[in-house]
C-alpha cells in the first residue's frame, strides 16, 4: 500500500535564497508493533526500561535495600505511552521516520534553518 502526501521543500541557492516548492511524495507504510512503528515501539521500550532501572536502583541505594519498586507501574507506563504514540502515529504514518531523520541531521550538525 503506498500514500501520497504534499511535502513543502526549500530549494537553497548559491545566493543564500530559498525558494519554496510542492511536491508529491509517496510514503510507504512502515513496519508496526501493535499500531505503532516499529522503531518508536523500541525507543519507547527502550527509555522506560532505563528509567525503571534507574528509579529502583535509586530506591535500592536510598532505603538500603529495605523498600523495592513495583514493576508493574512501569508496565502501566509502556502500555500508556504505547498507546499516545499509537495515536499520533495514525496521524501522521511515517512519525517514526521523521525523528530518525531529525536525529541524524542534528548528528551531522545541520543548521537548524535546514532541519526544521
Amino acid at each position: 500500500m503506498c500514500l501520497l502526501k504534499i511535502v513543502e521543500i526549500v530549494i537553497i541557492n548559491q545566493q543564500g535564497r530559498g525558494m519554496r516548492q510542492q511536491v508529491l511524495k509517496a510514503l510507504a507504510n512502515p513496519a508496526r508493533i501493535f499500531y505503532v512503528p516499529y522503531t518508536l515501539a523500541i525507543i519507547n521500550f527502550i527509555i522506560q526500561f532505563m528509567i525503571f532501572v534507574a528509579v529502583f536502583m535509586f530506591t535500592m541505594i536510598t532505603s538500603k535495600g529495605t523498600k523495592t519498586v513495583d514493576p508493574l507501574i512501569f508496565l502501566g507506563s509502556v502500555v500508556v505511552v504505547h498507546c499516545i504514540l499509537a495515536f499520533f502515529s495514525k496521524k501522521d504514518m511515517q512519525l517514526g521516520q521523521i525523528i530518525l531523520a531529525k536525529i541524524q541531521l542534528f548528528k551531522k550538525k545541520i543548521p537548524r534553518k535546514l532541519a526544521a
